[in-house]
């Protein structure tokens, strides 16, 4: 037979599901979280959870305090979007133009959410405090869970954990390893000048766009020749912008990409190696 605990959460799977649709048709980008976090915080109050609300600015911290005595485990979500066009065709679709959410943030949400529904009812018999930690600005730096952090979202917490869907892995395994689960992330932005003229007359300028592809090959040398083979390193450039017409040489090229890492001397390794590339 089941623990109660774990019907009470299967129980909430069609509202998690409705929950998640909501946020994917609601998204907002990082930093300018306002009705997401506000609506976050009414469902958690709803449930008769104790609530702060604008943690570190615009985060939300819910508090499950259990009628023993044990530890103080905290779990995390984010909640906020990525500036892409959702281009699906579905009931739920994005309803902000341009703004939608890629990651899996309105899923972690709703399951925090449903997690906490769920462990509100049996109080009486948990041991210890459950803290809820809705992390705002995740997909930018700085992000928000250093200002939560700063604001005391972890003050008196034992241990902490937090989940990540990821599409590729099978529906209903979840995947763990020991040490590091979720690469650092540094971001790379690199603004070429040169000097604009008529796509005619090339001699007369200084093409950014010719330098900055030579940019951003020489960037993947970081990987191939100056990373450790059997250390996980990766440098993408996402974003290449360049002038805005097909006859005219721009005076100005940007590169935007990021670098995902594990290992702290590899991350050293790679920024110090990017901006010397450069």
């Amino acid at each position: 037979m089941k623990p109660l605990i774990y019907e009470k959460i299967e129980s909430l799977y069609t509202e998690m599901v409705e929950t998640r649709r909501y946020f994917h048709m609601h998204p907002e980008l990082s930093h300018q979280e306002v009705h997401t976090p506000e609506f976050i915080a009414q469902q958690l109050e709803s449930m008769g959870i104790e609530v702060r609300r604008g943690v570190g600015g615009r985060g939300v911290v819910g508090y499950i305090r259990g009628s023993l005595p044990g530890k103080t485990v905290a779990f995390r979500a984010d909640f906020d979007a990525l500036p892409i066009t959702d281009q699906k065709e579905a009931a739920y679709k994005s309803t902000v133009p341009g703004v939608m959410h890629a990651c899996g943030h309105d899923g972690h949400t709703a399951g925090l959410l449903g997690f906490a529904k769920a462990m509100a009812e049996f109080k009486d018999q948990l041991p210890g405090t459950i803290v809820l930690i809705h992390q705002f600005g995740e997909e930018v730096a700085p992000g928000g869970a250093q200002a939560m952090i700063a604001d005391g979202c972890l003050e008196g917490v034992d241990s902490v954990y937090g989940a990540h869907l990821q599409s590729k892995m099978e529906s209903g395994k979840v995947f763990v390893r020991d040490g590091f689960l979720q690469a650092s992330e540094d971001t790379v932005k690199i603004i070429v000048r040169g000097y604009g003229t008529h796509g005619a007359e090339p001699h007369t300028g200084v093409d950014p766009i010719l330098a900055a592809s030579h940019i951003m090959i020489a960037l993947q040398s970081i990987v191939s020749r100056n990373a450790d083979p059997l250390k996980e390193l990766v440098v993408s450039i996402g974003k290449f912008h360049a002038g805005d017409a097909d006859n005219a040489i721009p005076s100005e090229a940007v590169l935007e990409g990021t670098i995902r890492v594990f290992d702290p001397e590899l991350r050293k390794m790679a920024t110090e190696r990017g901006k010397s590339d450069c």
